[in-house]
């Protein structure tokens, strides 16, 4: 069973067929609760994380909180692996991605949120999950559960700020162009749960924390702003990312008082690494997109490509980015390298939008966009095919996970009586590639590794 809407394919069923095992092998890989169960190894009285064992009777309670997009695969996974002995907890998770039935993840608690904009009900979960977590002692065990999306759904305001204030300093950022580390940086100097502050809400209880990467490299202290982990910025770092986009006269004055506030050393900062709270705390990462990047070159040997893994570690404004890959495939029709035809070249990361209109889209879509562009103006360009996918589903606040463009991206659309550039200019990929079908659709996924970015070369039509 394919994890897409088969609607991508009907611009050229046989060539993109073939597309698709190598795409539904790169989610399989990275599906949240195979990723716990890879992980963790259950036995009767005691389980194993990362060479570590966890004896069960060790603990009164154990208690779970699990916050992310993968927030519910995941922690049925854990919950079928405890079995009587997980005592209570939570789950928040993005709006469509928890449970058909919520009881069925009894002891745990589901809350639903929004997301990538925190919510009312975001809030007062995570204010659950302070308590659970100040509640514990140093004969419990708390294992935290963190996906993608979890800056967001785990967002509790620090003292004198609103939700208000998160929400449109957030925003700012975001259309600044800002990258995640950026973002989390500033977002953990507002928070009372992020930079590691949960776990010192814990402390002296121990913490497993069992985590599904979806930033470049795993840095555990910017994944989902590092609950669990020590934070090595500092407010000094947080308002150096408010300069760097102008952001001084613009954030919320509450915002802006709180940060002068830490410079001046008036507040505490996160604790940072070294801190004894974290002596009992272990953070694991139990996937990422290298997995699913490796996932679909297997695949994609299957499939009888010839394929490579260029980088999990790509960065940059995706309309520059596409233009990359419009290159590498060029390289492989012109000089048959790094690969010789049928060819698959796989890249992973997350890419930028600095946001020029008021159109739909996403940095997938976006990326998509503008190699069709590139692809128009370029003679050898008829066997490449440029995909870009986000592995949770959700490419900005749209219904697509991506998108997928080929040399007659342009024509098409003109055909249509649609602006390929005009588009671009407005960011404003989802409808012109919608009317295409050149959308890559999936619904949430429950799962978050980055993106992945395929560069195909096949046999001409």
């Amino acid at each position: 069973m394919t994890h897409f809407n088969l609607d991508f394919l009907q611009p050229d069923p046989h060539r993109r067929r073939r597309l698709l095992p190598i795409l539904d092998a790169a989610l399989d890989a990275v599906e949240p609760a195979k990723a716990v169960h890879r992980a963790v190894r259950w036995e009767r009285d005691a389980f194993w994380v990362d060479g570590k064992k966890y004896e069960l009777d060790a603990f009164e309670r154990i208690v779970v909180l699990a916050f992310g997009k993968a927030a519910t695969p995941m922690a049925q996974a854990v919950r079928h692996g405890l079995r009587h002995r997980l005592d209570h907890g939570l789950v928040i998770t993005k709006y469509g991605h928890g449970p058909d039935d919520p009881r069925s993840l009894a002891p745990l608690t589901v809350v639903e949120a929004a997301h990538p904009e925190p919510d009312a009900q975001g809030v007062a979960a995570a204010r659950r999950a302070v308590e659970i977590a100040a509640s514990l002692d140093e004969n419990d065990l708390l294992i935290t559960l963190i996906s993608g999306g979890g800056s967001a759904l785990l967002t509790l305001p620090a003292q004198g700020l609103t939700l208000a204030d998160l929400q449109r300093t957030t925003d700012l950022l975001l259309a600044s162009g800002a990258a995640i580390h950026e973002i989390n940086a500033v977002r953990k100097h507002l928070s009372q749960v992020k930079g590691g502050q949960l776990a010192r809400l814990a402390h002296p209880a121990p913490v497993l924390s069992l985590i599904l990467s979806d930033v470049i490299g795993n840095p555990l202290d910017v994944i989902a702003s590092g609950p669990t982990a020590p934070d090595p910025t500092t407010w000094a770092d947080a308002w150096r990312v408010i300069e760097k986009y102008g952001l001084e006269t613009i954030i919320p004055p509450a915002v802006r008082e709180r940060l002068q506030a830490g410079l001046a050393g008036q507040l505490p900062d996160t604790p940072k690494p070294g801190d004894p709270i974290f002596q009992r705390t272990h953070n694991v990462i139990i996937g990422d997109n290298a997995n699913a990047a490796e996932a679909a070159r297997q695949a994609a040997e299957a499939q009888g490509f010839h394929a490579a893994i260029l980088s999990t570690f790509v960065q940059g404004e995706a309309r520059e980015v596409a233009q990359v890959l419009v290159a590498l495939g060029r390289e492989i029709v012109a000089h048959a390298r790094p690969l010789t035809p049928p060819a698959c070249l796989i890249l992973g990361g997350e890419t930028t939008v600095t946001l020029r209109g008021r159109g739909q889209g996403g940095r997938n879509q976006e990326l998509t966009l503008a190699a069709g562009l590139a692809l128009a103006h370029t003679p050898e360009a008829d066997p490449i095919i440029i995909l870009s996918l986000g592995t949770d589903g959700t490419d900005g606040p749209t219904d697509a996970a991506g998108g997928i463009a080929d040399a007659a991206t342009v024509a098409r659309g003109a055909a249509l009586g649609l602006d390929a550039q005009a588009h671009l200019a407005d960011n404003n990929s989802h409808p012109y590639l919608q009317a295409l079908h050149d959308l890559l659709v999936t619904g949430p996924t429950r799962t978050n590794v980055n993106d992945l970015m395929f560069v195909f070369v096949l046999p001409p039509q």
